[in-house]
This record gives C-alpha cells, sequence and structure tokens, in this order.
C-alpha cells in the first residue's frame, strides 16, 4: 500500500483541526527519510466528518496522509530570497487579475471533483469567507446546511498567515512574502535565520516529531541532521509550492490572493508553464518540478485570462497512480448560500 492508498482508505476518517493537522504534518516533515514529497491537503480531497480527534491523534492521521515527507533546517542565505521571478506569463497574469479586481461577495466557494483510480467523482464544497471562517459539505445542500446553522469550523493561524503571504505577494513584497509563506506552519527550516538559530529550530522540531511519536506509541525515528545544498533548497520549494497551493485551493475567487500566489510560483526555480484549452478556453498549465516533489508530478491547470484553477493532477512518485481534481470557484455571499443559492 502507497501514499495514494492510505489517503482513498481515510475517507471515512474522522477529521483534526486544521492547525492540529499542520502542526503534526510538519513535525513529521522533519522525521520521514525520504524527499519531501507532499502537496496534498486532506481537505482538498475529501469531505471529512465534523467529529474532531486530539491533537496527539492528529499525529496518527497525518502520518498517513503525508507522501513521503522529510525536513530540514535553512540557514540564512541566498535561499531565502525570491529567485528574479520571469515577467511572462505569470506575473502578468497576477498583475492584470490584481487589477481587475474581486467580484462583490463575502466569501469564497471551491467545489472540487476528484477522480481516483476508480474513476467515481467525489465533491467537496468549501467557503472560505472574509472573516476567514471555512464552511464544509459534499453538496450544495450539506454546505448551505452548515452555513445555515452556523457550523463554521474556526480560523486557524495557518490560514491567516497564507493569506497574508499572498496579499504580501499581490502588493509587491514578494522576497518578504516568500518567506513568510514558506514558514506559515513553522519555520523548522530555519529560513531567514543565523546558522546558530536554524540549528535551534531545527532540533525542536525534531524534539516535537520525537513526542508525537511516544504519545502514539510509534518508534521514535532516530533525529536526522539538517540537510544542505540542493536538498534544501528542494524542501524550501516544496513548502512554498504546499502552502501557496493551500491558500489558492481555500481562497480562489479572491482576487488578491490569487493574484499573489501566482507571484509566489513565478518565483519557483524550473516551474513550467505550458499553454494549453480547457473547454474551448484558454488554460496555462503549472508543473512543479519533480525534484521538490521526490519526483512525483503535480500540474495544476489555470484560465489563462483570470488565473483561477481549473484541475490539477497528481501522480504518486512510487506507485505512478494517477489523481485528477477539477475545480469550480465562485464569489458568492453567506446568505445565498445559507439559502440554498448554490
Amino acid at each position: 500500500m502507497d501514499e495514494m492508498d492510505l489517503m482513498k482508505n481515510l475517507r471515512d476518517a474522522p477529521s483534526l483541526s486544521p492547525e492540529a493537522y499542520d502542526r503534526a504534518r510538519t513535525a513529521l516533515q522533519t522525521a520521514m527519510a525520504e524527499p519531501v514529497a507532499t502537496v496534498v491537503r486532506p481537505k482538498r480531497w475529501f469531505s471529512w466528518p465534523k467529529a474532531g480527534v486530539a491533537a496527539a491523534g492528529a499525529a496518527a492521521v497525518a502520518a498517513a496522509v503525508v507522501m513521503g515527507t522529510s525536513g530540514g533546517g535553512v540557514p540564512a542565505g541566498p535561499s531565502d530570497a525570491a529567485p528574479p521571478a520571469v515577467e511572462a506569463p505569470l506575473v502578468k497574469l497576477a498583475s492584470a487579475v490584481k487589477a481587475a479586481g474581486t467580484q462583490p461577495g463575502d466569501a469564497s466557494l471551491i467545489i472540487n471533483t476528484k477522480f481516483g483510480l476508480d474513476n467515481k467523482p467525489n465533491y467537496s464544497y468549501t467557503l472560505y469567507t472574509d472573516k476567514g471562517q471555512h464552511f464544509t459539505g459534499d453538496s450544495a445542500k450539506t454546505l448551505a446546511d452548515a452555513v445555515a446553522g452556523g457550523h463554521a469550523e474556526p480560523a486557524t493561524p495557518y490560514d491567516g498567515k497564507v493569506m497574508a503571504a499572498a496579499r504580501l505577494a499581490a502588493n509587491g513584497d514578494v522576497d518578504k512574502a516568500r518567506i513568510a509563506m514558506i514558514t506559515a506552519s513553522n519555520n523548522a527550516l530555519g529560513v531567514g535565520l543565523s546558522p546558530a538559530e536554524a540549528e535551534k529550530a531545527w532540533a525542536a522540531a525534531q524534539a516535537e516529531t520525537a513526542e508525537m511519536f511516544r504519545k502514539t506509541g510509534k518508534p521514535v525515528p532516530a533525529p536526522k541532521p539538517r540537510p544542505t545544498g540542493k536538498e534544501l533548497e528542494n524542501l524550501i520549494n516544496n513548502h512554498l509550492w504546499s502552502n501557496a497551493e493551500h491558500a489558492l485551493f481555500a481562497n480562489a475567487a479572491d482576487a488578491e490572493v490569487r493574484a499573489g500566489v501566482l507571484k509566489l510560483y513565478a518565483t519557483i526555480p524550473d516551474m513550467t508553464v505550458g499553454k494549453t484549452t480547457v473547454d474551448g478556453q484558454a488554460a496555462l498549465t503549472l508543473t512543479a518540478p519533480p525534484a521538490i516533489l521526490g519526483g512525483g508530478a503535480d500540474v495544476l491547470t489555470i484560465n489563462a485570462g483570470n488565473g483561477l484553477p481549473i484541475r490539477e493532477e497528481i501522480t504518486s512518485a512510487e506507485s505512478s497512480k494517477r489523481y485528477v481534481v477539477n475545480y469550480k470557484a465562485f464569489r458568492v455571499t453567506l446568505a445565498d448560500v445559507a439559502a440554498g443559492r448554490i
């Protein structure tokens, strides 16, 4: 069984809080032996039941969904600054998106349809409000019921950080925004820190990982040295790609967030941007460098005119199993959603 199979088997697993998941996921990245390969967050793939679990249990769930990850520390230096962004086409598109502005409404709605190995659709509705709340459902009705009943998931510091980093990039400070996005879940990588501070951050992350394994009764992995060189760069860009994706898939209909994510994507070395058409509309394909995904593949297709996500195709490095997710993003009002007008 590979990581994709584990993710599929978690379809009926209870939900953990986003903050607990991110804390567990990031800590586990410091302990696993394989290269970082996770770009998939469970809430993008499945509609999770409302029942919560403790943070200690979060580590076990995160261990199942993390796709062969590891972590590392980053000394201060060239890695912290954004590489020169290619002006065309992502930066130009980002500027056009920001200039067009956000459509009226008070929330972003993302509807995703995931096709797994059995090619059966699995629907997920995610509503991210301008106040930072989340509502989820597996159909238009369950989402409407959640909004009408006030069943919002609490805003998390992680969500706030990735949104703020995207907005910072959209408004011009891409170097600072890049660091903020990379370190959104924590700074175990030591980005922007002195060598001594980076060592402390790495040691603290190793200690947190060990404690999580102890709480779940699993063997504690041996401490690992901080990665260096190209491995370090790949870890940095993996975190950038993953965290920016979370901002996009949670709040794509917000033009400022979308523009910022596009600008940050443009700073990833070896990112491939291609042209295609989807349903007769011009589109761009953004292909993450395989090296930052541990040899896996992640291709994101966006609308060439407005930057909205259309489709994502993910291929596991180990098994070459392929998953496809289709996306639709809208600007809506909570009142309309609560009334079932979706």
